[in-house]
C-alpha cells in the first residue's frame, strides 16, 4: 500500500527528510527541486511506514487505498516520475541527507539577534532555521496586523488544505526567542538603520508584492486589473476590499495561464454556495452571488505543451469544473502530443486532450483554455468592451467580447528603501542571500531569487541565507547591537502604539474562527481597525513580562 502525494503538495521537503528509504524526489539537494511542480513518491521503494504523512504540513499525502475517485490519477502520476525497472527494486538508503543546522558560536555580549522583515513563508522558515540554535532571538516585523503573507492573502479560499501550513507557522511563532511586531512597517515606523542598531543582522523576506504589467493599449480602462489583485480581494486583504469588481458581463478574459490564473478562473465559476463554506471574504461572496459570468477565457501566448499551470492544479480543476477547448486548440494539443517526449508534459497534454468542446452550448459557468493568443489591445472607450489578440506568429486577429480583462503574467519585487535593486530581475542583488555591498543585511524568498517555486521552496532558500548569516556572525563580521535589548520594544511602541504582538494575533485568529461558526473555517476581518480592536482583547503583558519573554533563552 504505497503512499501518494496529491495536488495540495507544498514542496517544502519535510516529507523527504522523514522518509527512511529516500523514496521521495526530487529532494532539496537535487537540481530539479526548485522548479518541480510537486514531489513524487516511488511506489516500488515506498515501505508504507507513514512517516511522510505526519511530516507533511498540508495533509497532501495519503495511502493509495484512501484516495477518492478524483485523486486516483495521482497514483499513476507519482509512478510516472520514476523510470521502469523491469521488476528490480530501486536502491534504498538511510534518511535523505539533512543539512546541519547552522551552529551559532555564542558571544559574551548576548545572543545573536536578527530582525526579519516580512512574515510570509520565507520569513517564517528563516526564523525556524535560526531558532534551531540556543541563544538566538528573532524579531519579525510585518506591516499588517495579521501574519503569513501570501498564505493568508494569496492562496485561493477554496484551497484550505494548502492554508494548513499556517499551523506550522504558528508553531514557529511559539518558539522561545521569537517575537512578533505586527502592524509595524519598516521604512515608516522604524528604519533599516534603527533596526541595525538593535540587531546583529536584518533579513528581508518581503516577497514580490506587485504584478508584472501588460503593456498594451487600453490597460487601465475601467474593468482591467490583475489576477493577484482579485485573489487578494477574494481573501479579504485590507488593501483590496474596495477593489472595483464588476461581474455584470458574461465573459471574463484572463491573460496568462499559470496557477494564479486558474485560481481566479475557478473562483469566478464556482457556485457561491460552495464558496460560502470557505474563508472567502463577505464582500467578494456578495458580489459573486450577483455575477452574470458564464465563461472565463484563460489565454496564453504559447502552445499547450508550454502551459504554465501545474498538472496537479489542472487535474484538480477538471475534477470540479467544466473546462473546454476550441477545435483549433484541441488540434494544437494533438500536434504537441506527437512531438512531446517529456513524460510529465505528456501527462498534462493527455488531460487537455480529454477536455470538452467549446462549441457546445454553455450550461453552467465554464472555463475555456485558449492557446497561441498574443495580446494586442483592450477595446472600449471608458470601460472594457473587448480584447484583441493576434494568433501567435501570424497577423491573424481574433476579438473576444468581454467586460473584464485580468492579467496574470507574474509577480514582481519592488525597490526597498536603502537597499540596492536590480530593476531588470526585480530582486535585491545578493550572493546566497548576502545583500551586495550592504554588510549585515540579507534577503530570502522571492525578493532574493524572483517569484519562482511554491510555498515550501522558500524553506531551502531561507536555509541558505541563514547559513550564510550565521557564518558571518561566527566570523566576527556582524558587530554587536549598539542598543540594549529593552530599547527596541520601547522604540516600536513609541512609534506605533497599535503594534500587535503574538497574543494580539492569537486574539484576532480566535475571533475570526469564532465568526466563521460551524460552516466556515473562519470569517476574516477585512478592515485594519477591526483587527486592532480584536487584538486589544488579548491579555496585555506588563513591560517586565515582555522583556522577560524576550530574554529567556
Amino acid at each position: 500500500m504505497p503512499h501518494v502525494i496529491t495536488q495540495s503538495c507544498c514542496s517544502d521537503g519535510s516529507c523527504v527528510y522523514a522518509c527512511p528509504v529516500n523514496c521521495i524526489h526530487p529532494s532539496p539537494d537535487e537540481p530539479g527541486f526548485a522548479t518541480a511542480e510537486m514531489l513524487y513518491i516511488d511506489p516500488v521503494a515506498c515501505v508504507d511506514c507513514g512517516a511522510c504523512v505526519s511530516a507533511c504540513p498540508v495533509g497532501a499525502i495519503l495511502p493509495d487505498s484512501k484516495l477518492d475517485e478524483s485523486q486516483q490519477v495521482f497514483v499513476e502520476l507519482n509512478a510516472a516520475f520514476y523510470p521502469k525497472r523491469e521488476g528490480k527494486l530501486p536502491p534504498t538508503s538511510k534518511l535523505a541527507p539533512v543539512a546541519d543546522a547552522p551552529a551559532v558560536h555564542r558571544r559574551a555580549g548576548g545572543p545573536l539577534t536578527v530582525a526579519v522583515v516580512g512574515s510570509g513563508p520565507a520569513a517564517m522558515y528563516a526564523a525556524d532555521e535560526l531558532l534551531t540554535q540556543q541563544g538566538v532571538r528573532v524579531n519579525v516585523f510585518e506591516k499588517l496586523p495579521t501574519p503569513y503573507g501570501l498564505v493568508r492573502a494569496g492562496v485561493a479560499p477554496d484551497h484550505q488544505t494548502t492554508k494548513r501550513v499556517t499551523a506550522l507557522f504558528d508553531r514557529i511563532a511559539g518558539l522561545r526567542g521569537f517575537t512578533f511586531y505586527l502592524n509595524v512597517e519598516v521604512g515608516r515606523h522604524v528604519t533599516l538603520a534603527e533596526l541595525a542598531e538593535h540587531h546583529h543582522a536584518v533579513l528581508y523576506a518581503v516577497g514580490a508584492p506587485t504584478d508584472r504589467r501588460l503593456d498594451v493599449d487600453g490597460m487601465g480602462l475601467t474593468g482591467t486589473g490583475t489576477a493577484t489583485e482579485m485573489v487578494a480581494w477574494f481573501n479579504g486583504h485590507p488593501e483590496f476590499t474596495d477593489l472595483p469588481v464588476d461581474l455584470s458581463a458574461e465573459r471574463v478574459v484572463l491573460v496568462g495561464n499559470g496557477n494564479v490564473a486558474l485560481d481566479v478562473a475557478r473562483i469566478l465559476t464556482t457556485d457561491p454556495d460552495v464558496l460560502a463554506r470557505t474563508d472567502v471574504s463577505d464582500h467578494a461572496l456578495a458580489t459573486l452571488r450577483t455575477s452574470r459570468v458564464q465563461e472565463v477565457v484563460v489565454a496564453a501566448r504559447r502552445g499547450p505543451s508550454a502551459s504554465a499551470f501545474t498538472l496537479p492544479e489542472l487535474i484538480g480543476l477538471t475534477n470540479t469544473h467544466e473546462v473546454v477547448l476550441s477545435a483549433d486548440d484541441h488540434a494544437l494539443v494533438q500536434q504537441d502530443l506527437t512531438t512531446e517526449s517529456n513524460p510529465l508534459t505528456r501527462n498534462k497534454l493527455e488531460v487537455l486532450a480529454k477536455l470538452g468542446d467549446a462549441s457546445a452550448p454553455i450550461g453552467r459557468p465554464r472555463i475555456r483554455l485558449a492557446y497561441r493568443m498574443t495580446p494586442l489591445r483592450v477595446l472600449g472607450d471608458d470601460h472594457v468592451e473587448g480584447f484583441e489578440f493576434t494568433v501567435t506568429g501570424t497577423d491573424e486577429v481574433r476579438e473576444l467580447a468581454t467586460g473584464m480583462v485580468l492579467t496574470s503574467i507574474g509577480y514582481r519585487g519592488k525597490p526597498i528603501r536603502d537597499l540596492p535593486f536590480d530593476d531588470a530581475a526585480a530582486i535585491v542583488p545578493n550572493d546566497g542571500g548576502r545583500v551586495a555591498e550592504t554588510p549585515g543585511v540579507y534577503v530570502a524568498g522571492w525578493i532574493k531569487r524572483g517569484p519562482t517555486g511554491f510555498i515550501g521552496t522558500n524553506k531551502s532558500c531561507a536555509a541558505e541565507t541563514v547559513h550564510n548569516l550565521v557564518a558571518d556572525y561566527n566570523a566576527g563580521l556582524l558587530p554587536d547591537p549598539s542598543e540594549r535589548p529593552s530599547a527596541l520594544d520601547r522604540l516600536v511602541r513609541a512609534r506605533q502604539p497599535a503594534v500587535v504582538d503574538a497574543a494580539g494575533w492569537k486574539a484576532i485568529d480566535a475571533a475570526e474562527i469564532a465568526r466563521g461558526g460551524a460552516d466556515r473555517p473562519r470569517d476574516k476581518f477585512t478592515a485594519i481597525p477591526d483587527m486592532i480592536a480584536a487584538a486589544a482583547t488579548a491579555p496585555t503583558p506588563s513591560l517586565g513580562q515582555r522583556l522577560l519573554s524576550g530574554l529567556r533563552l
